[in-house]
């Protein structure tokens, strides 16, 4: 069977979906050619957002309303240049519109986000989604951005060439969104009109491949034939859980193929690659036309100095500087406010109620946990919004462009920084984020090393700290800033070192070439920045009134039970002899080098369930301790409780060095059953996570060690 030279789809139409059911579109395209944003526009806050089974990788799913009023349901598939699979995340794109994913059914219709301002590049991706024979709507977003450059794009030319709708747009000015609605309302779509050449060598092995993916699977035969293609573009080496395997047969097919190949010293993937482009050069002629010549665009003008060698570091430091000190100049108020009202209402429960083992669980087990993890509220909400306000002006990108230098000198690239960057927020879509990275070694070594950037759960730890080490509104918060800017440092310099190590030991490799697009600057939109503020906020929320209000119940009841067999015991007397106070005692012996007694020990331990439960499990303990006749005292906020527990001597416990080494400690250790899970998940194996825990927690115990002997020997 012999392929002929070209493909052609002609322009027939079909139902794609029963009128009693709701269809479902999926929105597919590149990175940053704006699909999220268009995703947002289309379903608001009607959103769910989990995870694809098998695998970490973020699943979105939205409903938005027809011109009749009907629902519809739309998939933002995760980004990606070509179907040809290189990772994880492109891998899902592929396999869900290959329908290979029994967890995902095939979406009915898709909707191509392409670029305007770099169509060429974008119809890659089309090209090929036109191929599987799919009713298709091309949104051609970026319009404004095109004009800007000098370029007049004709969404009615296009159409034309393809035979589907395309709908001009500018999603992140709500543009368009009308036309596209109604466009996504249509009963039938056209299926596409277009012509390519397919090199002639190559003809043969896509009918042979064809057939025995038919064969296998039952696949249609434009399915099957743009699969075929796919394989010989880019032999498919990254599988996912839950997808179908290839045949035996079709593995023998394409060795054969690819050996016949390289005998002959021809390239076929590369020229099937360039015919492809061949063919969307022909189209793109038709479609574009240069109304100027723009000279640097506005983002080059902007990059001369933000990506320059010196200049760009300073903007990058100024940046990272001004987040810091937001999160103190502009948290200050609202923190006291929440502080003052969870005392007063611990204090309002404790009034109404009788004395006794319930009016205590409340007080002290809910309010007082549960309270000192959400006083830390708008601090999270600060980073989240400067983290989002990077990403939607494009700078993150640049971020990533400045520190390929130095990541190279660890054996990664740039590429790296970004899940790293991420991780600051928090280690689990930093992790997650590695997906992107193709190189096995550099995506691992970069798991391995991505917790010790010092993530938005270590914030909570790093404040309490910083405002038991500095009391007073007299302080500055410039000072407050360098002491959370020097934690921060210390974290990314450990996962630079830790880089490295591995690198030249476990994982050793060549330092990669970075190759990425440098998204076109453009102004913050901040409705979206503000819901995924919100969205992580409410996250935050969630994890205290769950996870953390369990383990303060828990907690609560382990520092109270079993009961004192004096009545007038003290409340020193009351923990040391609890459960909780018999596994801190436990455990002195190895943190009391470090300047730990067993109460602080008590709190680390809690705190592997998440980091910020540390400051919510010392305001359980603490607050335990304020007996006074036997009766406890108003709630006292956490901190000033800290800054009054002192060791049986009487001297001081949360002794400046004391409150820095503790700050150390929470910057290397591994406490988050959360990430090594995972980790666990993204490397199928429990021989990483577990390898991390052991270095991570055997480094910060090592380096506490060592600053707190040298601390004391100082004098401090």
């Amino acid at each position: 069977m012999k392929l002929p030279a070209h493909i052609t789809l002609t322009g027939r139409k079909r139902p794609v979906a029963a009128p009693d059911r709701t269809p479902v579109y999926a929105i597919v395209g590149n990175p940053n050619s704006g699909k999220t944003t268009l995703f947002n526009a289309l379903t608001g806050l009607r959103q769910k957002v989990g995870n694809y089974p098998g695998v970490t990788v973020e699943k979105k799913i939205g409903i938005t309303w027809s011109q009749h009023g009907r629902p519809i349901e739309i998939i933002d598939l995760p980004g990606a240049y070509s179907l040809a699979a290189r990772s994880p995340d492109e891998a899902v794109l592929r396999d869900v519109l290959l329908g290979r994913r029994a967890d995902t059914p095939q979406p009915d219709r898709l909707i191509c986000v392409v670029d305007a301002s770099n169509l060429e590049r974008n119809l890659y991706l089309v090209h090929q989604i036109l191929d599987l024979g799919r009713p298709v709507i091309i949104a051609l977003n970026m319009m404004d951005m095109a004009a800007a450059a000098g370029m007049k794009v004709s969404a009615a030319a296009l159409e034309k060439a393809l035979g589907v709708p395309v709908v001009a747009c500018e999603a992140v000015h709500g543009k368009g969104l009308v036309e596209l609605k109604l466009a996504l309302s249509r009963i039938e779509l056209p299926l596409a009109r277009h012509r390519w050449d397919v090199p002639g060598p190559i003809a043969p092995a896509v009918a042979e491949l064809q057939a025995s993916l038919t064969q296998n699977d039952a696949r249609t035969a434009l399915v099957a034939r743009a699969e075929a293609l796919l394989l010989l573009t880019d032999f498919d080496t990254v599988r996912v859980a839950g997808s179908k395997p290839l045949s035996p047969r079709t593995h023998e097919i394409l060795g054969t193929w690819r050996q016949r190949w390289a005998g002959g010293g021809a390239d076929w993937s590369a020229a099937l690659v360039r015919s492809r482009y061949d063919a969307i050069g022909l189209l793109c002629r038709d479609v574009v036309r240069r109304t100027r010549d723009s000279g640097p665009s506005r983002s080059d003008r902007i990059d001369a100095v933000l990506c320059h060698s010196i200049w760009g570091w300073a903007v990058f430091g100024a940046i990272m500087a001004a987040l810091f000190y937001s999160i103190f100049s502009l948290a200050e108020a609202p923190m006291n406010f929440i502080d003052g009202q969870v005392a007063a209402f611990g204090g309002w429960v404790k009034g109404g109620m009788a004395p006794g083992d319930l009016r205590d669980l409340l007080t002290d087990g809910v309010i007082g946990g549960v309270g000192g993890i959400v006083v830390f509220l708008p601090q999270i909400l600060i980073l989240f919004f400067f983290v989002g306000l990077l990403e939607s002006t494009g700078y993150m990108a640049r971020a990533a462009f400045i520190m390929d230098r130095p990541m190279s000198k660890v054996g990664l690239n740039g590429r790296s920084f970004i899940p790293l960057l991420g991780s600051y927020a928090c280690a689990i879509p930093g992790i997650m984020a590695t997906r992107t990275i193709e190189n096995a070694r550099d995506r691992l070594v970069t798991i391995l090393v991505a917790p010790l950037m010092s993530c938005s759960a270590r914030l909570p730890v790093y404040l309490l700290m910083i405002a038991t080490l500095l009391p007073g509104d007299t302080i500055p918060a410039t000072t407050k800033a360098g002491i959370m800017l020097l934690m921060y440092a210390l974290g990314t310099g450990g996962a630079f070192f830790f880089a490295w190590l591995f690198k030249r030991t476990l994982l050793q490799g060549a330092p990669p070439h970075m190759i990425m697009e440098l998204p076109p600057y453009q102004p913050p939109h901040f409705k979206d920045i503000v819901r995924q503020m919100v969205e992580r906020g409410w996250l935050f929320l969630k994890n205290a009134g769950t996870i953390i209000l369990g383990i303060s119940i828990v907690l609560w009841f382990l520092t109270t039970h079993p009961k004192h067999p004096d009545s007038a015991a003290t409340a020193t007397e009351q923990i040391a002899q609890s459960f909780a106070g018999r596994a801190g005692h436990a455990l002195e012996p190895v943190i009391k080098p470090l300047g730990f007694d067993w109460r602080i020990g008590i709190g680390l331990v809690t705190s592997f369930a998440a980091r910020e439960v540390f400051v919510s499990s010392t305001a359980v303990v603490f607050s335990v301790e304020n007996f006074q006749g036997g009766k406890r005292a108003d709630v006292t906020p956490v901190r000033t409780a800290l800054r009054q527990a002192r060791w049986p001597d009487g001297a001081p416990l949360f002794t400046p060095l004391v409150c820095l080494v503790l700050m150390v400690y929470y910057v290397f250790a591994m406490q988050c059953m959360s990430t090594v899970a995972v980790v666990k998940r993204e490397t199928n194996s429990w021989r990483w996570p577990l390898f991390q825990i052991a270095y991570m927690t055997g480094t910060a115990w090592l380096v506490c060690f060592a600053f707190y002997q040298a601390g004391r020997a100082l004098g401090y």
